[in-house]
């Protein structure tokens, strides 16, 4: 059997966020030659944390090009739980700070010079509502994945000044195809908000696939915590890799 190199850089830079802001971010991509599509990916209200560094890891592993901006630069150094703690003790991120962060982190992709052009954004919990939250702003990207969305569909009392507005207001605006992986024993979203969601989808006319898991509830794919549901999260990440092959690699 010939001998097939494999290797990936991987690295902690600095970009240009939302006006302008210099955020970090946390990168990885294959050093072997070719281009390579680019995968975006939102971390989760833990913060941006040890899976997340691993999952980039993964795509660069799987021939991606992959880039997690800290959406929680701004709140300053120290354990990931810490810092999401203050996060939340100020309400959360502003969803224009997040719009302008991930644009900047879908820039940086586009600027580098083995990228194929097409680009990809992935997020859980509520990076799953930024992730749709930014597709619906967004004509940049060729296609999202939201796992298990908290906060996409929201009520009147949910809403505060950082997060004015629910996703689910947007998706008319929605420009690209969307996979969502929800567990049905989740709580937010709900199986219903679930069906809210799909159900505007639908109005619109939008690209979409919905899979919902027997079994599984909130953050099924975290190996480290107690919700992980081993089956489940291997055929979700089938399904992650062949929506991604299918919109960014062919």
């Amino acid at each position: 059997m010939a001998f097939s190199y494999g290797g990936m850089q991987a690295e902690t830079v600095s970009i240009a966020g939302y006006n302008g802001e210099s955020i970090s971010a946390y990168t990885a991509r294959p050093t072997g030659s070719g281009s390579f599509p680019g995968v975006v990916l939102v971390h989760h209200a833990p913060g941006w944390d040890e899976w997340y560094i691993e999952a980039t890891r993964r795509f660069a592993h799987h021939g991606y090009i992959a880039i997690s901006h800290n959406l929680y630069h701004r709140a300053g150094d120290g354990k990931p739980d810490d810092v999401a703690a203050k996060v939340r003790a100020t309400g959360g991120i502003p969803d224009d700070k997040v719009i302008g962060d991930t644009e900047g982190a879908v820039k940086w992709l586009r600027s580098q010079k083995n990228h194929n052009g097409k680009v990809g954004v992935i997020g859980s919990c509520s990076g799953g509502r930024h992730t749709f939250l930014y597709a619906c702003h967004t004509k940049s990207i060729d296609c999202a994945i939201e796992m298990w969305g908290g906060g996409v569909v929201m009520t009147k009392e949910e809403l505060t000044p950082n997060q004015p507005r629910a996703p689910i207001e947007f998706t008319k605006d929605l420009a690209c195809p969307l996979l969502g992986l929800f567990g049905k024993e989740d709580r937010r979203p709900t199986p219903d908000h679930v069906a809210q969601h799909e159900a505007e989808l639908k109005k619109h006319g939008k690209d979409y696939e919905f899979h919902m898991y027997d079994g599984a509830g909130h953050g099924f794919f975290y190996y480290d915590r107690p919700m992980y549901r081993l089956e489940q999260a291997m055929d979700g990440w089938k399904k992650v890799f062949a929506f991604f092959e299918k919109h960014l690699k062919k």
